[in-house]
């Protein structure tokens, strides 16, 4: 990875919209507004004590969910990857646990040695079975990545293509992408993530929550829901490690 531009001011609130787009076999569209976190991976938001029940960064809700804090679990799915250099700031963009609640389909994190200079992107994803899985990134200049698809997320696809990724380092502007893209040329599944960043303050918390009630909570219900109408619509169940009784659309 080459040298990057100087990151945002953290903790900060991103107020988003998560857009999906199915091309094959059958087109199907939607589009989630919530909000996302990025945090100092060292240096965690400690929100007043009546907040806090809307926000909360919980290590086991990351990689195995042994570790006692999130540094700690990145810095052993590092170790398990190879990466040595990787020991300096960490940015996580991820949904906080709120009101008991969390569901992270992607959470990010990205990796600087001690001279803040980029080393690499993890990219941890979860889907509605229960299972976790992270993908090691080398993004260029331009946060551009690729990597082999092999963790089944949603039960309309098999595990089996590439992902190619935009993921930038936020600024004042969120702006990711996720394609799926399989070796006889289609890409059936792209996915983006817009945002604009808002100082983390308890405004504008208190803000983001009105606007989007127990918003983990509602990205699960938003998922089971086209889970529902896809396979309503005749897209088949593929098999994988567990099917789940309900059909559940999950994210790359």
């Amino acid at each position: 990875m080459t040298t990057e531009a100087v990151p945002p001011p953290v903790p900060a609130l991103y107020e988003t919209e998560i857009a999906h787009v199915r091309v094959t076999p059958i087109r199907h569209a939607l589009r989630h507004r919530t909000y996302m976190w990025l945090v100092d991976l060292d240096d965690l938001p400690v929100l007043p004590r009546l907040l806090r029940p809307l926000a909360r960064f919980d290590p086991a809700d990351h990689f195995d969910g042994s570790a006692p804090t999130l540094r700690d679990g990145l810095d052993a799915c590092l170790a398990d990857h190879g990466v040595r250099d990787a020991d300096g700031p960490v940015l996580m963009l991820a949904h906080a646990r709120v009101l008991g609640h969390v569901f992270n389909p992607l959470t990010l994190y990205w990796c600087h040695d001690r001279a803040a200079r980029p080393v690499c992107v993890v990219a941890e994803v979860h889907n509605t079975y229960g299972g976790r899985h992270t993908y090691l990134l080398r993004p260029d200049a331009r946060g551009r990545a690729e990597t082999a698809k092999d963790f089944y997320v949603s039960p309309f696809l098999d595990v089996e293509g590439t992902y190619r990724m935009r993921l930038p380092l936020p600024g004042d502007l969120l702006d990711l992408t996720v394609q799926l893209c399989h070796t006889d040329g289609t890409r059936p599944l792209t996915a983006r993530v817009r945002g604009t960043r808002r100082p983390a303050g308890p405004r504008t918390l208190l803000a983001a929550v009105l606007r989007h009630p127990w918003s983990t909570a509602a990205v699960s219900l938003d998922i089971r829901r086209h889970g529902i109408r896809l396979h309503l619509k005749g897209l088949r169940v593929r098999p994988g490690p567990r099917t789940a009784p309900t059909p559940k659309e999950g994210t790359p």
